[in-house]
Parts: C-alpha cells; sequence; structure tokens
C-alpha cells in the first residue's frame, strides 16, 4: 500500500534551489488551504449543477453508476500525481513532471495543452453563474426571458456573468496568494456546508427509493450503453483540477508531504460529497418523467423542494462556489505559465516570469489567463451550443495533457522497476506499474469517448460540421500552433531531467 513517511528535513526554499529554480513567490498555503485549491477546482456543487441534467438526459437515473467508475478510474491517476507531487514539489506541475520524464518536447506539449485547456475550462466554468443566479434572483437574466444555457439569450446572458466574475478573479489573482487563499478557503468551507445542507435537504424530502439509480426509462432514445457512455461527460468534468495542489507546491508548506495528501484527499471528498448529492437528487426530484430534470436539474429540485429563502441561500452558496472554482482553475494555470515562461519556454517569457514585488504572483500571466478565457466566451457569444462544446473541449485537453504524465512515467517505471524509493516520500511501491498501467488505459479510454463526434453533446440545437468534431479539430489546432510556438520561441536546457522515482 502507498505510505507517507517523513519529509525531509531541510526547507522548503532550499528545497526549491535543488531544482535550479530562485525563490520568488510567497509561500502561505497549508494543508487546508491546499486542499482548498484542488477542492475548489474540482467543485461539485459548480460542476454537479451544470452537468446534472446533461447526465440524467442521456442516462436516466442509471446514469449515476457513472461516478463511481470515473472516480475510480481518476483515483488511478491521482495515485500517480501524488508519487510525482512527492519528488518535484515545484509549480506547474503538469509541465514539470512530464518534462523531467519524458524530456523537454513532450513537457512542454504537456504544459501548453494544459495551459489551453484551462482557459477554456476558466470560461466554461464561469458561465455556469447561468445556471444559478436567474433562479436566486430574475433581475441577473439581464439578457432576454429564457435562462436555460442552450436557449440563445441564456448563451448570451452567461457570456456576459461569465465576463464579469473573470474579470473580478482575475484582480484578485493579481493582489496575491495570500487574499487569493482566504477567499479560496472561505468559499470552499461555505461549499461543503452547501453540499452538506443541499445532500441533508434531498434525503429529508425524498419521493422514491434507492432502486431509482436503477431506472433507464428516462434515457436518451437509441441503446442505452451509447447513452451511458455520453452521461458519463458528466462526471469525467467533474473529478478533474485535484493536480491543483501541486501547481501551488512553490506556495505551500511542506509541500513534499502535503501536495501527495491534499490531491487525495480533494478528490475523495469530492467524490463522496457529489454521489450523495447525485444519489440525493434523484430520490428527491418531484418526477423523473416530465422533462424538467433533465432541463433545471438540480436547481429544479432545490427550488420545487425549498422555495423559500432557505433555497436562495442554497442557491447563493452554489454562486459562491463557482466563482471560487473559476478563481481556482484561473489560479492554477497562471502558475503553469509561470512555471514555463521561467524555463523560457514561452513567448514574452521575460514577462510572464516576472513576480510583482510586493504582492508576490505572477502578474501578466494572470491577466493573461482572464483575458484570454473571456475572449473565448466573445467569441462564442449567442452560440447555443457554448456550454456543452466549451465543456467537452475542455475535458478532452485535459485527459491528454493528464495521459502526457502518466504514459511517460509508466514508461520510466518499467525501465526502473529494479530501483528500490528510498525517499521516505509517498510510494505506489510494487503497486506502481499495475496502477500506472491501468491509469493509462483508463485515460486513453476516456480521452477517446469525450472526443467523439455526437450531434446530441455538439451539435444540439443544429450547427456545421466543424461544430460536430469541435474536440479533435481543437485539440489538432492546439498542436499546430504548439508546434509553431514551440519551434520559434523555446530555448535552453532542460534542468534536472532524470527518473521520476529517483530521489529528487
Amino acid at each position: 500500500m502507498a505510505t507517507i513517511l517523513a519529509p525531509p528535513t531541510h526547507s522548503d526554499n532550499a528545497d526549491l534551489e535543488s531544482f535550479g529554480y530562485r525563490p520568488v513567490l510567497h509561500r502561505k498555503l497549508g494543508r487546508y488551504a491546499s486542499f482548498a485549491a484542488g477542492f475548489s477546482f474540482v467543485s461539485i456543487l459548480t460542476t454537479i449543477f451544470q452537468f446534472f441534467g446533461f447526465g440524467y438526459g442521456f442516462g436516466g437515473g442509471a446514469f449515476f453508476w457513472t461516478w463511481p467508475i470515473v472516480f475510480a478510474g481518476q483515483f488511478l491517476v491521482a495515485l500517480n500525481f501524488a508519487e510525482l507531487a512527492a519528488r518535484y514539489p515545484i509549480s506547474g506541475c503538469i509541465y514539470q513532471w512530464s518534462r523531467r520524464l519524458a524530456g523537454e518536447v513532450v513537457g512542454w506539449f504537456a504544459g501548453w495543452m494544459m495551459i489551453i485547456a484551462q482557459i477554456v475550462t476558466a470560461a466554461a466554468a464561469a458561465i455556469a453563474l447561468q445556471v444559478v443566479l436567474p433562479s436566486v434572483w430574475s433581475g441577473f437574466q439581464i439578457i432576454g426571458h429564457d435562462t436555460a444555457l442552450t436557449s440563445t439569450s441564456g448563451a448570451e446572458n452567461a457570456v456576459l456573468l461569465g465576463s464579469v466574475l473573470l474579470v473580478l478573479t482575475t484582480v484578485v489573482n493579481v493582489i496575491g496568494i495570500g487574499v487569493m487563499s482566504r477567499i479560496n478557503t472561505i468559499g470552499v468551507t461555505v461549499e461543503i456546508i452547501g453540499v452538506l445542507a443541499t445532500v441533508a435537504l434531498f434525503f429529508t424530502h425524498t419521493e422514491r427509493g434507492p432502486r431509482v439509480v436503477l431506472d433507464h426509462s428516462s434515457a436518451a432514445p437509441g441503446g442505452y450503453w451509447a447513452a451511458f457512455l455520453v452521461s458519463g461527460l458528466m462526471a469525467a468534468y467533474v473529478m478533474v483540477g485535484f493536480d491543483s495542489a501541486g501547481e501551488l507546491s512553490e506556495e505551500t508548506k511542506n509541500p513534499r508531504r502535503v501536495a501527495p495528501r491534499t490531491i487525495l484527499s480533494a478528490l475523495t471528498v469530492s467524490a463522496l460529497g457529489g454521489g450523495l448529492m447525485l444519489l440525493g437528487a434523484l430520490m428527491a426530484a418531484p418526477s423523473l418523467s416530465d422533462g424538467k430534470l433533465a432541463d433545471g436539474g438540480l436547481a429544479y429540485v432545490i427550488s420545487a423542494k425549498l422555495d423559500s429563502p432557505v433555497g436562495k441561500v442554497l442557491l447563493c452558496c452554489v454562486a459562491i462556489a463557482i466563482s471560487v472554482c473559476t478563481l481556482a482553475v484561473q489560479t492554477a494555470g497562471s502558475r503553469l505559465m509561470f512555471s514555463m515562461a521561467r524555463d523560457g519556454k514561452l513567448p514574452f517569457a521575460r514577462r510572464l516570469a516576472a513576480v510583482h514585488p510586493r504582492f508576490g504572483t505572477p502578474v501578466l500571466p494572470s491577466v493573461v489567463l482572464g483575458v484570454s478565457a473571456i475572449a473565448l466566451l466573445v467569441l462564442n457569444l449567442g452560440n447555443a451550443a457554448i456550454f456543452a462544446t466549451l465543456a467537452s473541449v475542455c475535458i478532452v485537453m485535459l485527459y491528454l495533457a493528464y495521459l502526457l504524465v502518466t504514459v511517460p512515467l509508466l514508461v520510466q517505471r518499467v525501465r526502473n522497476r529494479a530501483v528500490v524509493d528510498k525517499t521516505g516520500l509517498f510510494s505506489l511501491g510494487r503497486w506502481g506499474i499495475p496502477v500506472n498501467l491501468l491509469a493509462v488505459l483508463w485515460g486513453v479510454g476516456m480521452a477517446l469517448n469525450l472526443a467523439w463526434p455526437r450531434s446530441a453533446v455538439y451539435t444540439p440545437s443544429g450547427g456545421g460540421w466543424w461544430m460536430l468534431w469541435a474536440a479533435p479539430l481543437f485539440v489538432a489546432l492546439t498542436v499546430a500552433v504548439g508546434a509553431v510556438v514551440h519551434r520559434v520561441v523555446v530555448t535552453g536546457p532542460t534542468r534536472n531531467a532524470g527518473p521520476a522515482l529517483q530521489a529528487a
């Protein structure tokens, strides 16, 4: 079994200097703040409120089983990430881990794809305000009257609300990790309370028993297994971003010990809370067949069961969760961009790697990520399919970036199978190869499933062939642009590359 032993005795800053980096970020995050970074990125209130209707609309009540399946697969990935987080406590972890496992080129593309994925994820998270705020107060529906994300006016209003949120999160990220941490920690605490309150509400207002998770009478027409695979998009979108604790390693106290624990705990706590929310919502929904559950999702269930000020408070908790989720995504993305720029691997690297002397933050990466996410929303203004398209694309990109870590790690394990780990850090030990192999197979299978061109996902209201093939086309474009940027910009040696399972 995996174990965590005593951390290294030397200081965190000296540890970072051993990798060739000068400590410039402010190290202010403790264990709970590190956990909060991962939990808020996963953000079950945000993503389940976004995707519950989608999952139920395709799979019926039985779509519940996609949740434990996706958790099991993602936990395999998280175990490998936890091992790497203990050995390489450096900001921009996906890029840093990948390049130390497979060399500069593979590492660069892992970082490049992750940056693009985080920009898209920030945009997709921000538009989730549309699912909640108009239900709290009709005045938040500034454009038109139809609040559904799949409607034109709903999509346009989502872009407006999301853009305002991204401006605010950019300001917070610029001010400093201390302010960001306090806001994020408060937000995560509110989110956890909101999850517990929502679960309690559902389980005390049930309409049916737990056998609802076996029902697929409300599933999409056609073969059920095909619909079940599509409904898994919900769980796949929720359970990503648990690596955020690794992204903030240079701002975390004792990261070699803290980051592995918080990576695993953020995913596990999210899976437990989210599973209870899904089950409770299915048991408490007034009806499974009138179409309202697929259209309104959890907001519909809460409003139906608690049409009172208390229900509005729960929806406000969801809005807070969406806000801190967007903040966490932008923070993680800015640290990744800073880490790559520090190595001279991005355009305008010197400016992107600059850290504000007072705030201790990489200001320009935060601004670039926020502006890029807003631009992505504006480019899709008026597109009723923006919600599903953005979400699907960002999930595929994240899974591919994760594969650029787990595949090279598996190769390193096989090559160094006789290496005995004596570091005293988190280790999978003899379980490393089978766990890693299963994580790779899982990642490949899910990437293919999520990128598959389905009209119900990418063109629910009609659209051109390019929308249907949005995910593979976006991946191909990202790789092509990345190849040009890499050829023109990338210079400088790779620091400290080496086998992943040797002591750092």
